[in-house]
């Protein structure tokens, strides 16, 4: 009943009564109800009525009027009842014995109904008119007799009843059929919104369609287990049906089975030399492949045989070109050193010629003081020969004599400054040259110290972060590139820096690790060129000058073989076995790009060279390093200016301690070459003021010498000596004149000697200079080289290892090629073999589909029941018998299951559209509701809202009792008694229009009106029952309702008061 109500919706929700409203021409409509309404209803011992009835109803508007106590109630509380309602739906009773007046055995209630018309119910069997007695016995049992128009009894039980009330869509439960006294109490003091809400949905039957689809649902769950409970047992069933058709199936001759036993062996036979030309089959043609993949082998390694061929030739021609550098170099040095000999040569050359100047400058000065001297005598004697006294000459010689004694002494000092200020010039040239030497070398302090804090910031940044020890912007870019890849712009993730990604076994081999690796510890590996775009790009944000190393190679989740081209020493270990790598990628890009499987670590200098410049270096080994990261080579030798590790540093705080350290000392030293700075400046400052200081002081002697000799020429011609005593003098003076004159030629010629030797000087240090300049530029051309040849040596072994990878490969392949050669040998032999053996069984060849496995255990089998058939054969007929048997219940569950999980499947489906064509009916219903509550409340003036909420289901409702702008909406709690009873009325009047029922029962719906109320709702309730003439309509109220005008569509049943001494009720009826 259920289901048949879920799928086919309910009678009367969409007849055209819901959309009639008050006012409308009801003429397409009929004039009166023809199906369901109640006729007459009579009441025996029932409550506290011992007779109340039988009464006749009208076909549209009745009115039971009477005091409390007459039995309106009770009229109401018979009618849900003898319709099948529970005796909590009356609020009159929790048990239906309550009903029995007390002191008898049983209560009798006796309705009938309409049945007219096309919807009549039955009508063959019933007629127009349905009787339904029912009878409540003192112990609370209810018993039907539902009986025909003539009085004849149809049925007893209680489904007929339900089958005739859902045909009528008569819903005694549903407020908006009968609303009771206390259901209308309930709900005019009702604060919930859920409770207004669930008023609506079971008024529209809205509720019992949401239940009854969760019963539906519910019961279909139950059916789905069900269904794969018996899938279960349907396995069970099927096996022991074909336990029992291969019994049946052996019941066939012997003979047959033999003969089919025969043709299996035949098959057998041949289906093994099948198989045996199959298997053949993939080798014939994994050899074919294979001899055609051997061209491919040839082809990669001819290209990495051009490619070290190639790279040795660049490598040769690198070597040859450092080989020229060196060449050039040993040439330029004997030459440097020549030069600077000669530089050396040319500055003795210099002093000499300096100081032979010097003594001829001297020799000079001694003749013009000789000369001046003798001119001085001669003019004393002159003058003397004017005088007339000895005494004065004496005295003017002796004048000349302390005058001349003091200009000697002049003449010496003069020489002593010069030499002095020769010697402050040489010391001030000398501090300048130093000063500079000492200013380049404080920058070249000043970079390390630099250096060193920078690293020494990065050391102490990378206590809680160790990427920070591979620069101050590498976090950030990490973390650019989590956020790409989070953001799925890489295709893989990149790895790097690579030194992040490994850990050393030996901490103390740190140093020779990083020698080896040097700029892969800050490189990244890429999966493809795509991503080493996007990474490049990301780079140029935190790096602006040197970027990080980018390695495209292909990511792979397996490690290299590198065990036949690796170096295995006992005593040595290579780099890639003191590294601990967990990525493979990491550890196949540093085997690519380092080979460090061929290259060893030698802790000690003297083992280093040992073991690979002792003419006979390990296999596979191409270089060494030792722990202070020096370079060994079989022909070679590079010392590492690396002093600690900076990556992969084990103790991070001893490394720090130490770096401090460093940077202490350098700081220290920094500051005693200031010191130092400060002093060369200091001499310079000095000697510059003792410099200034001579030329002052020898300009004084040379002022002094100048008035000395003034003095002596004058006293030296104050005396003129006779001729005899002058011509001596003046032979002097002219011998000294000559040897003057010879003196001033040799000293200009000394002087224009010493210029040359100068500028030889300068041209030999200018030469020594640009020696050491090309030098230089030399040395400088060689660094790149040796980078080139270091990367021409790592691209060779790259490359050898390719080779010989695919040499391997090759190898490999060829012997796999000869390996199937030699197995497609065995199996055409077997073939062979095979056929020969088939032939002697069945000598035509047979087409065979079947594997020889699935045919031998056929044989084995059938072999198994010809024994077992022969042995015993069994009872023909029960094996027949129990075949059919199960044969019968196999089919019969699978259809009952197959048609269950269809009809479960059908079930969903048309539950889906149901409940969304519930949800539009619920919002359809809900607009219409609010339509016709706010068009009754109208009527009187009144202004309402109606809020649904069906997530919450909640139904709130809102009434503006006036007319004013200002009045505001109020909840219905708010309301006076009239207002709200009122309110009630058009929420009913609202849910009559909206639902479908033969008749409608109000009790007591007036009660807490005013007469202003009454008389409108009364007038709207008359209005609508006149525009539904097909509909009636019963109200139960004390009122008297004199003020209802008479007429052919109303019906007022007026009881009388009760009197408790008579047995019967008395009432009068009013047409």
């Amino acid at each position: 009943h259920v289901f048949h109500r879920a799928l086919t919706g309910y009678k009367g929700i969409n007849k055209p009564s819901m959309s009639a409203q008050p006012g409308e021409n009801q003429d397409r409509y009929p004039v009166s109800g023809e199906v369901g309404i109640i006729e007459k209803i009579s009441l025996k011992n029932f409550m506290c009525h011992a007779l109340l009835g039988p009464f006749a109803f009208g076909d549209n508007v009745n009115f039971v009027v009477g005091n409390n106590g007459s039995g309106k109630s009770a009229v109401l509380t018979a009618l849900i009842v003898a319709l099948g309602g529970k005796a909590q739906a009356t609020n009159r009773g929790s048990s239906l014995k309550g009903f029995v007046k007390e002191g008898e055995s049983s209560a009798d209630v006796s309705i009938a109904l309409r049945n007219r018309g096309e919807d009549a119910f039955k009508p063959e069997v019933y007629g127009q008119t349905i009787t339904v007695d029912v009878r409540i016995s003192s112990e609370g049992l209810r018993t039907y007799k539902l009986k025909s128009r003539n009085g004849q009894i149809v049925s007893t039980k209680k489904e007929e009843l339900v089958a005739i009330l859902d045909h009528f869509n008569i819903q005694v439960d549903n407020p908006v059929s009968i609303l009771t006294q206390e259901m209308s109490k309930h709900f005019l003091h009702s604060k919930s919104e859920e409770d207004k809400y669930k008023f609506f949905m079971k008024a529209t039957q809205l509720e019992q369609m949401k239940e009854d689809y969760k019963h539906i649902m519910k019961t279909r769950t139950y059916t789905k287990t069900a269904v794969e409970g018996h899938e279960e047992s349907l396995d069970e069933l099927k096996r022991k049906y074909q336990e029992k058709e291969e019994r049946y199936k052996s019941l066939s001759s012997i003979d047959t089975m033999n003969k089919k036993l025969e043709d299996l062996q035949h098959h057998m036979a041949w289906a093994l030399v099948t198989e045996l030309e199959n298997e053949m089959k993939p080798v014939k043609d994994n050899i074919e492949n294979d001899e055609k993949f051997t061209v491919k082998f040839d082809q990669k390694i001819e290209e990495w045989k051009a490619k070290v061929e190639e790279i040795e030739l660049r490598y040769k021609q690198n070597q040859e070109r450092l080989d020229q550098v060196s060449v050039q170099v040993d040439q330029l040095q004997p030459q440097c050193a020549q030069i600077k000999s000669q530089v050396q040569e040319r500055r003795n050359d210099v002093k000499k010629a300096e100081a032979f100047v010097h003594r001829l400058k001297t020799n000079l000065r001694d003749l013009e003081k000789d000369k001046e001297q003798l001119t001085k005598r001669i003019d004393e004697l002159k003058f003397s020969i004017s005088q007339a006294t000895a005494a004065d000459s004496q005295k003017r010689m002796e004048k000349l004599r302390q005058l001349q004694g003091q200009l000697d002494a002049k003449t010496f000092t003069d020489s002593t400054l010069g030499q002095q200020i020769d010697q402050f010039q040489t010391a001030v040239a000398t501090s300048k040259d130093e000063l500079d030497k000492m200013r380049r070398e404080e920058q070249d302090i000043q970079h390390s110290v630099s250096s060193k804090e920078r690293n020494l910031r990065a050391m102490e940044n990378s206590r809680n972060s160790h990427i920070r020890r591979f620069g101050e912007n590498m976090p950030a870019l990490l973390a650019a590139v989590d956020d790409a890849h989070h953001r799925r712009q890489f295709r893989r993730k990149p790895l790097g820096p690579l030194g992040f990604c490994i850990c050393l076994k030996d901490p103390e081999l740190a140093v020779a690790v990083e020698s080896c690796l040097k700029s892969l510890m800050l490189a990244f590996c890429c999966d493809n060129h795509r991503d080493e775009a996007l990474l490049q790009s990301l780079m140029s944000r935190y790096f602006k000058d040197k970027r990080p190393q980018i390695i495209v190679s292909e990511f792979t989740d397996k490690r290299y073989n590198v065990e036949e081209r690796a170096v295995h020493h006992p005593e040595f270990p290579t780099v890639l076995q003191v590294l601990e790598i967990d990525d493979p990628v990491v550890s196949n890009c540093l085997i690519d790009m380092r080979g460090i499987e061929t290259i060893l670590l030698i802790k000690g200098k003297k083992e280093a060279r040992r073991v690979m410049q002792s003419g006979h270096p390990p296999q596979n080994c191409r270089e060494a390093f030792t722990k202070e990261g020096d370079q060994v080579y079989a022909n070679r030798y590079y010392s590492s200016d690396v002093q600690r590790a900076l990556y992969l540093s084990g103790d991070l705080e001893e490394e720090i301690r130490h770096l401090r350290v460093a940077l202490e000392n350098q700081q220290a030293h920094m500051h005693r070459y200031k010191q130092h700075i400060q002093e060369v400046e200091a001499d310079i400052r000095n000697n510059s003021a003792l410099l200034k200081t001579a030329y002052d002081n020898r300009k004084n002697v040379k002022d002094c010498c100048r008035r000395l000799l003034l003095e002596i020429s004058e006293l030296q011609n104050v005396e003129e000596p006779q001729s005899e005593d002058l011509r001596p003098l003046e032979d002097d003076l002219n011998e000294i004149s000559e040897k003057l004159q010879d003196s001033k030629k040799d000293f200009e010629k000394a002087n224009q000697d010493m210029a040359q030797q100068k500028r030889a000087l300068e041209e030999a240090e200018k030469a020594y200079r640009q020696k050491m300049e090309i030098i230089t530029n030399i040395a400088e051309e060689a660094e790149p080289i040796k980078e080139e040849l270091s990367k021409n040596d790592q691209e060779l072994e790259k490359c050898k290892h390719h080779r010989k990878h695919f040499e391997d490969k090759r190898k490999v392949h060829l012997s796999k090629i000869q390996e199937l050669k030699h197995s497609l040998q065995q199996k055409e032999k077997e073939v062979k073999s095979a056929i020969v053996k088939a032939t002697q069984i069945c000598p035509e060849r047979l087409e065979v589909k079947r594997t020889a496995k699935s045919l031998d255990s056929e044989i084995s089998r059938l072999k198994g029941k010809i024994s077992a058939h022969q042995e015993q054969q069994g009872d023909r007929d029960v094996i027949i018998r129990e075949y059919q048997e199960a044969a019968q219940n196999y089919s019969t569950i699978s259809r009952q299951v197959k048609c269950l999980k269809r009809f479960n499947e059908l079930l969903y489906d048309i539950m889906c559209k149901r409940h969304a064509a519930y949800s539009v009916l619920r919002r359809y219903l809900s607009v219409r509701c609010k339509y016709y509550f706010n068009a009754t409340l109208s009527q009187r003036g009144y202004k309402g809202r109606m809020t649904f909420d069906h997530g919450r289901e909640a139904l709130s409702i809102s009434v503006q009792p006036g007319e004013k702008e200002e009045a505001v909406l109020n909840d219905m709690r708010s309301l006076s008694g009239g207002e709200r009873s009122f309110s009630t009325v058009c929420f009913v009047l609202s849910l009559w229009a909206i639902s479908d029922a033969p008749f409608r029962c109000l009790d007591e719906f007036d009660v807490f009106m005013d007469m202003v109320n009454r008389r409108l709702s009364m007038d709207m309730m008359l209005k609508l029952a006149s525009s539904q003439r097909y509909r009636q309509f019963i109200f139960l109220t004390p009122q008297s309702m004199s003020s209802i005008p008479e007429n052919n569509l109303i019906r007022i049943l007026r009881l009388n008061d009760p009197d408790r001494t008579q047995t019967t009720l008395s009432f009068g009826q009013t047409q």
